[in-house]
């Protein structure tokens, strides 16, 4: 069997067997197949798709292609949330943290940026010393011993897709359907999930750009973890604006800590609430969704959730004092606000621009392999629906220079569109 014939199998619109993507998985993972070649085949999948059959091989290739962790050992039911990607999506940060308060264990591997969306990873990295390469046992005594950890990918465990994803983001086959839902589902097969919420983002600032190509990648993560025996509950989110009101970094990390106080924005607040409630009905610690969210705003209001986020930073050598004052954060050393230059009522807010503007900015990456700037991004003052007057404050610009805030200023403004009549706020869910 040769990479070469896959590929322009694959090429050709023809269906792979499961021998040959195994194969394919197994090469790559060991170093036999060259990134050019894995290149070309994630870019043929980009193009002519896969089969429901493709898609599950694919993914339960990449699981087994490296350890598979159990967690029954340690925990009664392990519940794990994914977000597809999104712009100012911080959710996980302060999800995690109210569950575990409200005794539902949670470990959950994260990823960094993909293109224009941001990485639960390069956020936490504000935070000096956290580590996010702890080991499979790290990771299982740190669940058992304080009921939450938040780590990047172990490297033993679908180290096929941790190869995969990096290539992904560069070289232009983020969005592909199979390639997320097979990325998104392997890692939690391989991670011992037993039971998954899904936060499908829809809109121009996700990789699924409208809510019928949400609903197709929804349905076909839920039905890879139906033939793996996993409870699946898949949202459709809109983001056609970005989520709360930070974008960047650290200023997502303080968006976050400021929810776990009760005083996050209102649609980041509600969302959270709503996953974390989804979370704990799976989980099997609340009866109704009702009741999931009055146990997740309890523990907002009695702040276990932020001593949650405490101990989760302790747990993985963070210096918590950064938590605990988040003015000690990374701060930019420009910071200019824009003021409206209409009066009207807000009709958009172009996520995917403001994404693209943060990657400029040094908030992402270009390329492989660049640094991330903890410091840089925005705050989105508006959102759609709410009305502005001349001179108001339409967003903020954290920069390193004032040569960067020439180079996004007027990307950011015209990613808002107005009106003079009324315009109805977005949902969150659909």
């Amino acid at each position: 069997m040769r990479a070469v014939d896959i590929i322009i199998k694959k090429r050709d619109k023809l269906e792979l067997t499961d021998a040959e993507i195994d194969f394919f998985v197994r090469e790559f993972t060991n170093g036999a197949i060259p990134d050019y070649q894995v290149s070309a085949w994630a870019m043929a999948i980009l193009l002519n798709g896969m089969t429901a059959r493709e898609t599950t091989a694919l993914t339960l290739a990449m699981a087994h292609s490296g350890a598979m962790l159990d967690l029954s050992d340690v925990i009664d039911i392990a519940v794990d949330k994914h977000s597809s990607g999104g712009v100012g999506d911080k959710t996980t940060l302060s999800v995690l943290p109210i569950v575990a308060a409200c005794g539902l264990p949670c470990g959950k591997m994260s990823g960094r940026g993909l293109g224009f969306s941001g990485g639960t990873l390069d956020k936490l990295e504000s935070i000096p010393g956290y580590r996010v390469d702890l080991t499979t046992d790290e990771f299982k005594t740190q669940l058992r011993e304080i009921g939450i950890v938040l780590t990047g990918q172990s490297l033993d465990l679908a180290p096929a897709d941790g190869k995969l994803y990096s290539l992904r983001d560069v070289t232009g086959t983020v969005d592909s359907t199979p390639l997320i839902a097979s990325s998104i589902m392997s890692k939690k097969l391989a991670a011992g999930a037993q039971a998954i919420v899904l936060d499908v983002k829809a809109g121009n600032g996700a990789f699924m750009p409208t809510v019928e190509s949400a609903r197709e990648l929804a349905e076909a993560m839920t039905a890879i973890g139906r033939l793996a025996g996993r409870q699946v509950t898949a949202l459709i989110a809109d983001m056609n604006q970005p989520l709360g009101v930070a974008v960047g970094n650290a200023v997502e990390v303080v968006e976050a800590i400021q929810a776990l106080h009760g005083s996050g924005p209102e649609d980041f607040m509600e969302h959270c609430l709503h996953l974390s409630a989804h979370m704990l009905l799976l989980g099997r610690r609340a009866e109704t969704l009702e009741r999931g969210g009055a146990m997740a705003q309890k523990a907002i209001d009695n702040g276990s959730a932020f001593e949650k986020l405490c101990q989760l930073v302790a747990a993985q050598g963070g210096d918590v004092s950064f938590v605990e004052h988040p003015e000690k954060l990374p701060t930019a050393k420009v910071i200019v606000t824009v003021e409206s230059p209409y009066a009207g009522t807000i009709a958009g807010v172009h996520a995917r621009t403001i994404g693209e503007a943060a990657v400029t900015l040094g908030a992402g990456r270009a390329q492989k392999g660049d640094q991330v700037d903890h410091a840089v991004g925005f705050m989105i003052h508006k959102k759609v629906g709410q009305t502005v007057s001349v001179g108001e404050p339409l967003f903020t610009i954290h920069a390193r220079d004032h040569t960067q805030v020439g180079q996004v200023r007027q990307i950011v403004q015209d990613a808002f569109a107005f009106s003079d009549g009324p315009v109805a706020p977005l949902p969150l869910f659909y």
